[in-house]
């Protein structure tokens, strides 16, 4: 499985084996589309996003149950029902023993009521029943922040991108692509209801790197076949890029699952076995991510970029050039021009 896995790597890369993401552009764009689409309406159509309670501030209990103790969340959520019918708690189950609940902000007399009806319905000591208070400003502070963060952070990736690859066209390709990320990940969690956190959100910002190593990996390759000295009249400007995403294909996917195994694990550890919601979030974020940003680089970045570049006239006049003398070989035609250095920019 190795060996025929390491087989088809080594043909992407010599050019035997070819899969067209190029030519199939329009395919992958319109997927996209549909996605990005889905991510915007369906989190609007359920009813916008779940905010944890960092964001909209409440009141948190924590019952620290005992071993063998009845842990259902149910129980907590009826206990909170009995004291405000007109709530609707928000009940995890935190590892092996804690019940976390959460509530719109109570008063002081209502906080008392509703620890001694957790306490009664899971017949425990007050004492076992701890109370918090989470005001709205912490988590708007944190959003202001990563919004801050996020724009800085892109502005500052398009600059570095636009010298490093002597193009601004790599440049907006990429942060295209990150774009697409973003507004799938986040469109994951709306659909899904899983809450928004100050967590998820640190996840939200980290995937940005990641996302963007993926592209300059593949982007590197892309530079490097359509260099000038690279550029011949085998291969048109798009077929070289082509190639370039083909010759990095095994890399990209090795990376991928190299960089999902650990997270998946953290997501497993963090959610069902420790019920650690902070790992939870950061890691669903991850995780959903690197699925999401292995995708846009080979499905979006790269044949944005072609899409670019094709209208200009060096280009154009050089990709006739090879349609032509292809079509002399293939007929047997006499006559064909002799190979001549590529004068097309970077």
């Amino acid at each position: 499985m190795a060996r025929s896995f390491a087989e088809f790597g080594n043909a992407l890369y010599t050019g035997e084996k070819s899969i067209d993401f190029i030519g199939k552009r329009r395919t992958w764009y319109l997927i996209s589309i549909v996605l990005i689409i889905v991510s915007i309406a369906g989190p609007l159509l359920r009813g916008g996003f779940t905010f944890g309670i960092e964001f909209t501030g409440g009141s948190q209990f924590q019952v620290h149950l005992s071993e063998g103790q009845d842990r259902d969340p149910a129980v907590a959520e009826r206990a909170v029902l009995e004291v405000l019918p007109a709530s609707a708690p928000r009940v995890t189950q935190l590892g092996q023993s804690d019940i976390r609940v959460q509530t719109e902000a109570l008063s002081d007399a209502e906080n008392r009521e509703v620890t001694a009806a957790l306490a009664a319905q899971y017949e425990l000591d007050e004492s076992e029943v701890t109370y918090s208070y989470i005001g709205p400003a912490w988590g708007q502070d944190v959003t202001r922040q990563a919004v801050i963060a996020l724009i800085v952070f892109i502005l500052f990736a398009a600059l570095v991108m636009a010298i490093y690859f002597r193009t601004w066209k790599m440049s907006l390709a990429a942060i295209i692509a990150l774009l697409h990320d973003l507004v799938i990940t986040a469109g994951v969690y709306g659909i899904s209801g899983f809450e928004i956190t100050p967590a998820a959100m640190i996840g939200f910002l980290t995937i940005l790197g990641y996302s963007l190593y993926d592209t300059v990996v593949v982007f590197d390759k892309i530079r490097e076949n359509t260099a000038p000295g690279e550029l011949n009249d085998r291969r048109t400007f798009a077929e070289s890029v082509n190639l370039g995403v083909n010759q990095t294909l095994v890399r990209s996917i090795n990376t991928s699952v190299v960089a999902l195994l650990p997270v998946g694990s953290i997501l497993f550890i963090g959610a069902f076995i420790l019920g650690a919601g902070t790992l939870r979030d950061i890691s669903l974020a991850l995780f959903i991510g690197i699925l999401v940003g292995a995708y846009s680089t080979i499905f979006i970045a790269a044949p944005t970029y072609a899409h670019l570049r094709e209208g200009e006239a060096a280009i154009t006049k050089r990709d006739a050039k090879v349609r032509r003398l292809r079509e002399q070989r293939e007929t047997g035609g006499a006559g064909a021009e002799p190979e001549e250095a590529s004068t097309v920019a970077e």
